[in-house]
């Protein structure tokens, strides 16, 4: 016999099924586009370099802050390395000094014509930031640019030892090999405001842009300067080291941001009043996200094929905490 429910049995109790709740539709934004400045370059999927060239990637970008700076970088290879497969030259890199607050940068763009210039821009950006990074502890000082300069074309010298077996290279073999520009440099905190101080050799170029009128200062000479009455691209790259290296020092204002940049960057830009000076003060009226950058400077235009980085430092607001 069957005892009731409840008296002596056990009644299993089904859980009734709950549906999951509907997923909600998300709006999530569009791929990013290549941004187009005027009449677009051609479009076509990136060729991979040479199969010893993977040490080069085609685009690089940091950024981070300190109490007193914000930085971002960020270098492509251009349309011309990847239609025909060549590793992209351009180079850039950036470091903290902790003790002085400041942050030490350089920038390279290897010459086309070395036949291993991705290698020497690399190679001369790491010897040029040990140096100022080693001088600005040691002394609280201007820095001494000739003999950062000199320890960046010694290290390519020494590249091109390695390279020929340990023998004593000619001048024109390591330029042959590993020949670069290299803008190179400090931005520290002072009372007064920060102060830039930096130098090059070749033809990269550095600006002061104006945060609030979108205004470019160039800080060196330009090749494309209206005074100019021709377009030399004519460069003196290392290992060559000029007695002084051009240099200058200014001192940054609250509402500007320091701007480093090869050809490749400031060929477009020009003097800064057309298109590409608009899209970019625009982008950097503040700190945008590196990887953003890194898309912005991958901008396709007509005839402007070549490798591109920019470095960029803003003034943090002093008052903010550690």
């Amino acid at each position: 016999m069957t005892p009731p429910a409840g008296e002596g049995s056990t009644t299993a109790h089904r859980t009734p099924h709950r549906q999951a709740p509907p997923v909600p539709a998300t709006s999530e934004p569009p791929p990013w586009q290549r941004v187009t400045v005027g009449e677009p370059g051609p479009e076509f999927e990136a060729r991979p370099p040479g199969q010893y060239a993977f040490e080069f990637p085609d685009t690089e970008c940091d950024g981070w802050s300190t109490h007193f700076f914000t930085l971002r970088f960020a270098t492509v290879r251009g349309a011309k390395h990847r239609y025909y497969r060549q590793p992209r030259q351009d180079a850039a890199r950036a470091a903290a000094h902790e003790s002085t607050g400041g942050v030490a940068f350089a920038v390279a763009d290897g010459v086309s014509s070395a036949t291993n210039s991705e290698f020497g821009a690399v190679e001369a950006c790491r010897a040029a930031l040990e140096r100022i990074l080693h001088l600005a502890s040691a002394s609280e000082g201007r820095l001494d640019f000739r003999d950062v300069a000199e320890h960046a074309a010694e290290r390519l010298r020494e590249l091109a030892r390695w390279r020929l077996g340990g023998r004593q290279p000619e001048p024109g073999e390591v330029a042959g090999l590993y020949a670069t520009t290299l803008v190179a440099g400090v931005v520290r905190p002072e009372p007064a405001g920060p102060v830039v101080e930096l130098f090059r050799i070749g033809d990269s170029c550095a600006w002061i842009l104006d945060l609030t009128t979108g205004r470019y200062r160039e800080l060196f000479g330009s090749k494309t300067g209206s005074a100019a009455p021709l377009v030399s691209n004519e460069v003196t790259p290392l290992p060559h080291v000029p007695d002084p290296p051009e240099h200058a020092r200014v001192r940054l204002g609250a509402h500007q941001a320091l701007l480093v940049g090869t050809d490749g960057f400031s060929d477009p830009l020009g003097d800064g009043d057309g298109q590409v000076g608009a899209l970019f003060a625009r982008h950097l009226s503040s700190p945008p996200v590196p990887a953003w950058l890194a898309h912005l400077l991958d901008f396709s235009r007509e005839t402007f094929d070549d490798d591109r980085t920019l470095l960029a430092v803003w003034p943090r607001d002093t008052g903010a905490p550690r």
